[in-house]
């Protein structure tokens, strides 16, 4: 390739060397020369700056075809919005943090478990008994868990309860047999 055709988009080369150059005919017709818009005006659809929209014009570049909403407005007579589009406000996800706490674990069927585990010479166990049944009462009103706590609790502490009663009746026998050994 010669030094001419280095430059595919150039202008042509003048074949005919000395004689005056023919305007290149296009091979598509040209778009006719429009005029310029005044500096002034807006693009076509948007509002000038700082002007509020005009009745029956929709502001900020929205498209303005009838019956269609502009952006950010809420939709009306609770239409869903079309697909990948964000519900209008109320809808959606929830709000970020902690989800909503339920009414939770009651506290007197923990106290039930621990004192049941811990029989505390025995008083532990009596107020495991207690409070086992207290929060199952409470569980049946309020809704709350825990319920198998309690449970766990009230077993726990009628098992101490009869073993105290049975240390109880053990040593009043052993007892009442030193005596009459006597």
């Amino acid at each position: 390739m010669g030094p001419a055709m280095s430059d595919p988009w150039g202008t042509p080369p003048d074949e005919t060397k000395g004689s005056p150059a023919k305007p290149a005919e296009p091979d598509s017709p040209t778009e006719p020369d429009l005029p310029a818009p005044p500096a002034s005006s807006p693009p076509y659809g948007q509002q000038p700056y700082g002007q509020p929209a005009q009745a029956g014009q929709q502001g900020y570049g929205q498209p303005g075809q009838p019956g269609q909403q502009g952006y950010g407005q809420p939709g009306q007579g609770g239409q869903q919005p079309p697909y990948g589009q964000p519900a209008p406000y109320g809808g959606g996800y929830p709000a970020y943090g902690y989800p909503p706490q339920g009414p939770g674990t009651n506290g007197l069927a923990i106290a039930s478990m621990i004192l049941g585990i811990i029989w505390i010479y025995w008083i532990g166990s009596i107020l495991a008994v207690i409070f086992g049944h207290i929060s199952l009462n409470q569980i049946k009103k309020t809704g709350q868990s825990g319920r198998g706590m309690a449970i766990a609790g009230l077993i726990l502490g009628y098992i101490g309860v009869f073993v105290l009663v049975a240390i109880i009746v053990i040593a009043v026998g052993v007892a009442v047999t030193d005596d009459s050994t006597t």
